[in-house]
């Protein structure tokens, strides 16, 4: 198997050439730093509010899909579910995004729905994944996790054989597991959780990566290293909330393959 961080500038080259097209049902808070992002890295962003059009794109042109519960409503929930039985028909790869799942019932439930139809990768923080394992050990405040990424290590394996899919935990370390193999980035940077909407738009991340990628879990190594090392260079310029997001796009742009072989901090476990 190639080194990991040779991984994640693999496909970072892919998405630069590839340009893999994510429908992104989203939440309502975060889909302009979605699309940006995904623009900055490669991908093309889609987001739709329409089943028929929903439906439409993933038989059509659509590589990937992304599902995030964060500002979850009843129609929406419906739309999900249509999304994700096309993708599975269409036979492309979908990525979970659990936003505040173990919280409320209603999104808890959707999600367990979801669920039925395996994602290729889940992601999301030690409370959210250890909810989805049924690991009643940790809390969230809404999207915030307060248990640590390591705590969810067993439940992240446990969730990833029961699915049989790939599991990224995010948060002061991410750590990334199919069940039976587990790596850790220790990039990124603690600024990054005070502006809103970067872990969501790394769901979207996840997306285009998992449509280039061999496995979920090359996917998953590569979402963390170019998130976490876009985002230590562009704190490193740009140390207050306000500036971040401009200079996250921005690095999100310049990251080249031969810098992430430089600064990406993966290891295998």
């Amino acid at each position: 198997m190639k080194q990991a961080c040779q991984i994640a500038a693999d496909i970072l080259e892919r998405l630069r050439s590839h340009r893999p097209l994510i429908l992104c049902l989203t939440n309502s808070v975060v889909q302009n730093f979605t699309a940006n992002l995904l623009l900055a890295v490669g991908g093309v962003p889609v987001m739709l509010h329409h089943e028929e059009e929903t439906e439409d794109l993933l038989h059509t042109c659509a590589n990937g899909l992304l599902i995030n519960v964060g500002t979850l409503s009843t129609a929406q929930a419906t739309q999900m579910q249509r999304a994700v039985h096309s993708a599975a028909r269409a036979g492309i790869p979908w990525v979970l995004d659990p936003v505040a799942v173990g919280l409320l019932r209603f999104r808890t439930r959707v999600c367990e729905e979801l669920l039925s139809t395996p994602p290729a990768m889940i992601r999301g923080n030690a409370s959210e994944i250890m909810a989805l394992a049924g690991v009643d050990a940790a809390t969230c405040r809404g999207p915030e996790s307060e248990a640590a990424s390591t705590e969810a290590l067993e439940a992240a394996s446990i969730l990833a054989r029961r699915t049989s899919t790939c599991v990224l935990v995010t948060g002061e370390t991410d750590y990334m597991t199919d069940g039976t193999t587990t790596y850790s980035c220790a990039n990124g940077h603690e600024l990054m959780t005070r502006v809103t909407g970067m872990g969501c738009a790394m769901g979207a991340l996840a997306a285009a990566c998992v449509a280039v990628a061999d496995t979920p879990l090359h996917a998953a190594i590569a979402t963390a290293a170019i998130m976490g090392t876009c985002g230590e260079i562009a704190v490193a310029g740009a140390p207050r909330p306000g500036s971040l997001v401009p200079a996250m796009l921005d690095e999100l742009d310049a990251i080249t393959p031969e810098k992430l072989l430089q600064r990406a901090r993966l290891a295998k476990l």
